[in-house]
């Protein structure tokens, strides 16, 4: 304390930064939502639809499950900055592997995923994921759209309703939209699907991810 300061004063400004580092909590994106959504479909995919086609090409519904289990471990190791294995892999490198226990291991993985990115140090500094190095921010805005649409993928995969919230959709939005310098957004994505400039923001969230808003099995 400095010579000068009264106690008071350094109380006050304790408070302050206390109140601060809340408020900068309160305004960081949550992903417990998107991950528990994702939990909440869990329960009636039944062990016949696995072989079931996804909106992602490659995936079966088994496939899907597994890389949401792939991307929750690596994304959470990514927020604590536990770079590893986990991080260093690229979704491309094989297709997931569903392991028989993912009952019990994903919605653990959702839920320790969401936690790790509750630590507002998870969006500071430099990490990995997929291989990738990335700042805190960037990968966790990356790490949400993950659970978001591939929540969607699962849930029309399934025929299960879905739906997400206005602040999510618009952070995934944001980080959908082609870029001048970019505008084939790395490769990651498919080329964004025309939809209507009225469209339910969800519908144009998923349209930007490359997806058709009215997939569904078989059609």
């Amino acid at each position: 304390m400095d010579t000068h300061e009264t106690p008071a004063s350094a109380a006050d400004e304790s408070a302050a930064s206390t109140h601060g580092s809340a408020a900068s909590a309160a305004a960081l994106p949550d992903l417990g939502p998107a991950a528990r959504r994702i939990a909440g479909l869990l329960g009636p995919v039944g062990d016949g639809a696995l072989d079931g086609p996804t909106p992602c090409p490659d995936y079966a519904v088994r496939e899907l499950l597994g890389h949401l289990t792939g991307l929750a471990a690596a994304f959470r190791d990514a927020a604590r900055k536990d770079l590893g294995p986990s991080t260093a892999t690229s979704p491309d490198a094989a297709l997931p592997v569903l392991d028989d226990d993912w009952r019990e291991v994903l919605p653990r993985r959702l839920e320790e995923v969401a936690a790790a990115w509750r630590a507002p140090d998870a969006w500071t500094g430099m990490t990995r994921a997929g291989g990738v190095e990335l700042p805190g921010e960037v990968a966790g805005a990356v790490a949400l759209n993950e659970l978001v649409i591939h929540g969607w993928d699962l849930a029309r995969s399934t025929g299960q309703p879905y739906a997400a919230g206005e602040a999510e959709l618009r952070s995934c939005a944001a980080l959908l939209a082609p870029d001048e310098d970019d505008p084939d957004r790395g490769g990651i994505f498919g080329p964004p699907v025309p939809v209507p400039a009225d469209a339910p923001l969800l519908d144009r969230v998923i349209a930007l991810s490359g997806r058709r808003p009215d997939w569904r099995p078989g059609g």
